[in-house]
């Protein structure tokens, strides 16, 4: 019971904290982002067994200023073919794994992609969202709020169908509390509730609102498993312990994170 009044105590500060950012401004968004990346690519240097301070730094550095990049850009501090100069980091990796001796390329590769991949990359897409130019009347903090809210209703409802009905595991190996009941019950009522938000909220059709709930929920699980899979593989339960009850922020963004890109390129292309 007191495990549970935690959770729920927390999380819902960790709601509190991100609708305050994303409606505030685009800049406070931002700055909670930047705080998303540099503790997500720590933690994910956890998951890697990246002990040594300057695996650690040169992770955090390139991580980071990829994001800053393309968060300036998202915020119109700098043109936007500039964005070019992301693929200067596609060669980093190699570059310090040629002249590390501590470390093997695999363990590099791993680490410094995934972060750049799982978090620079998301984090600075939904910057993007803000963008009129790019996402017309959808564009905004409203777009935002509903990528987020769309994971939740998943999480909330997958949670509660499989304690109720679930009985056959979706990929135990990985994730042994997930089933398959609980996640079509994340995905009907995901899709129920964007449904019936889109009929009261104009700036969104009914065919953005099937697509968007639907991309939460598959790319959203896919996201949660391969959390799940690192830290099977790290042999840890949690990414971090920043949040009580909830762990790391890996642990508490790994949907919306795995997802976004994945919604961002829909959108996009409507």
């Amino acid at each position: 019971m007191k495990e549970l009044l935690t959770r729920t105590i927390s999380g819902l500060v960790f709601a509190a904290v991100v609708i305050a950012c994303i409606f505030i401004s685009p800049w406070t968004y931002a700055a909670l982002m930047l705080f998303v990346v540099i503790v997500g690519t720590f933690e994910m240097g956890r998951l890697h067994h990246m002990s040594g301070k300057m695996d650690l730094i040169l992770g955090e550095l390139f991580t980071v200023l990829s994001f800053a990049l393309a968060a300036l850009s998202a915020l119109k501090v700098i043109p936007q073919r500039w964005l070019v100069l992301e693929l200067l980091f596609l060669s980093l990796p190699f570059l310090y794994a040629l002249f590390s001796n501590k470390k093997t390329v695999k363990d590099v590769f791993a680490y410094i992609y995934s972060s750049l991949v799982f978090l620079s990359l998301p984090c600075s897409l939904m910057l993007f969202l803000y963008r009129s130019d790019l996402f017309g009347t959808m564009a905004g903090p409203w777009l935002i709020m509903l990528v987020f809210c769309l994971l939740w209703v998943n999480d909330i409802f997958a949670y509660l169908t499989g304690r109720l009905l679930g009985k056959h595991k979706l990929y135990e190996r990985i994730s042994p509390g997930k089933t398959i009941e609980g996640s079509l019950g994340g995905l009907v009522f995901t899709v129920i509730a964007i449904a019936v938000f889109s009929h009261y909220a104009d700036w969104l059709t009914m065919k953005a609102a099937i697509g968007m709930g639907a991309i939460a929920v598959v790319f959203g699980t896919l996201g949660d498993l391969s959390e799940s899979m690192l830290k099977r593989q790290a042999g840890v339960k949690d990414s971090g312990k920043l949040i009580p009850g909830h762990g790391g922020i890996l642990d508490r963004f790994d949907s919306v994170l795995f997802s976004v890109p994945f919604i961002f390129v829909y959108l996009l292309l409507l």
